[in-house]
């Protein structure tokens, strides 16, 4: 049976943990230890190694590992021009959303002659991963390098597995090009990691790494980011997932789409409905069965479904506790008035509100950002927005006067704490002539 259907009511609080639990996707001590391999040997062999990492895991030759003008061109006169048009409107879109998300400087006196501030900067370097693995995904080049460029991060580079023939995939270069990557680099999974994290003389090194991969990717952006001398990263990451709560009203063909949709992302993606009808569920799970024979990656998404499910509960306001325990990475609401449960959601990486809001227009194009927080990361992350491009520097400035007005609250506090030297370099500028 496809994606079996289980009465919550019915269950115990271990059975109903145990529905809600996620696969299983943490690297095993093996892959991690491989993993610190292949780190150390681009820290210490820079190009050397990932040339030679790249033949063992790629079996691909790859001399130059930048992508060249020339490449760009080539690439660009192998796309269509209706794959050109829809590049262009999906930058154009996120570029429009993620364009009001610039923090605005902040400036307050908080008391007479004190003054503060909060300022916002671009980070400086920045390196964005967009994973090959069974098809190539120039929608995430576009959700990376577009808040990127807003932030105006002066270096912004992009590593993306080659193909067989050597060269990056041609939808890849050109969105990431036409959203304002400045360089591109033939170099995948764990290596790409360490090379952008580290530096090697063709890659530059940089702060802060972006994007989704494999467990191999996952262990080295983890282990990149333990380390001073690496680079910090976005956020953890797992595999895709979808819940979607609906009602009795909600058509079971527009359900089982949605469910699909993130089913045939990967074998160990998870997909949930919570509804408060049986006979929407039934009527899902005949269409999950009837759609799936129709899809080219139908044996990916029939392995997802085995540890997907369907739900079924007493109401609404029950499907909206569970999603917020659940914290999914996206949410569908396919109910009347779905716009008057938005202030009760808590939990979720990002919402599709009502019948005609498919997860799949998120991914590529509504202008919301795709990259969001997996397994449950919703309680505490958000989605990739324009600020996780940039970092924040609070700046203060007293007068003689703000000084003497705040200066016993500073001796008091720090007599407190027992600090003497920070009571000191109060005390000595108050007793200093003007």
């Amino acid at each position: 049976m496809i994606a079996a259907i289980h009465d919550w009511n019915e269950l115990g609080e271990d059975a109903r943990k145990a529905l809600l639990a996620r696969p299983a996707v943490a690297a095993g001590p093996a892959t991690r230890e491989r993993v610190a391999g292949i780190v150390a040997a681009v820290r210490r062999d820079g190009d050397d190694a990932v040339r030679e990492l790249t033949r063992r895991f790629d079996g691909v030759e790859v001399l130059a590992v930048r992508v060249g003008e020339d490449e760009y061109e080539t690439a660009l006169a192998a796309l269509e021009p209706a794959a050109l048009a829809a590049i262009d409107t999906a930058i154009g879109n996120v570029r429009r959303f993620h364009e009001r998300q610039l923090p605005a400087p902040l400036s307050i006196e908080t008391m007479p002659g004190v003054r503060c501030e909060r300022i916002s900067h671009a980070l400086d370097a920045v390196g964005l991963y967009v994973p090959a693995g069974s098809a190539p995904l120039p929608s995430a080049a576009i959700m990376l390098a577009v808040p990127a460029a807003i932030a105006g991060c002066p270096q912004r580079i992009l590593c993306t597995p080659p193909r067989k023939d050597g060269r990056a995939d041609p939808a890849v270069v050109v969105a990431a090009r036409r959203a304002g990557v400045t360089d591109i680099y033939r170099i995948g999974g764990a290596q790409a990691i360490a090379a952008m994290a580290y530096g090697t003389e063709s890659v530059p090194k940089v702060c802060k790494l972006f994007g989704p991969g494999n467990a191999w990717v996952t262990a080295a952006k983890s282990l990149v980011s333990a380390d001073p001398e690496g680079a910090a990263i976005d956020m953890p990451a797992g595999p895709s997932e979808v819940l979607v709560i609906a009602d009795g009203a909600a058509r079971a063909e527009f359900v089982a789409a949605d469910l699909l949709s993130q089913a045939e992302h990967g074998a160990d993606s998870q997909v949930l409905l919570l509804t408060d009808s049986r006979e929407l569920a039934s009527a899902v799970q005949e269409e999950i069965g009837q759609q799936l024979a129709t899809l080219s990656r139908a044996a990916i998404a029939r392995e997802a479904l085995g540890h997907s499910r369907l739900i079924v509960v007493d109401d609404i306001a029950a499907a909206v506790a569970i999603s917020n325990r659940y914290a999914p990475e996206h949410l569908i609401l396919q109910v009347a008035g779905a716009r008057e449960l938005l202030p009760a959601i808590r939990n979720a990486g990002s919402v599709f509100v009502g019948p005609w809001t498919p997860e799949s227009v998120g991914d590529y194009c509504s202008g919301t950002n795709h990259v969001l927080p997996t397994y449950g990361l919703a309680r505490a992350y958000s989605g990739l927005g324009v600020e996780q491009f940039t970092r924040q520097m609070t700046v203060q400035e007293l007068t003689r006067d703000g000084l003497a007005g705040l200066g016993e609250t500073v001796l008091t506090l720090a007599g407190l704490e027992g600090l003497d030297a920070h009571a000191a370099a109060v005390r000595r500028r108050l007793g200093a002539a003007t």
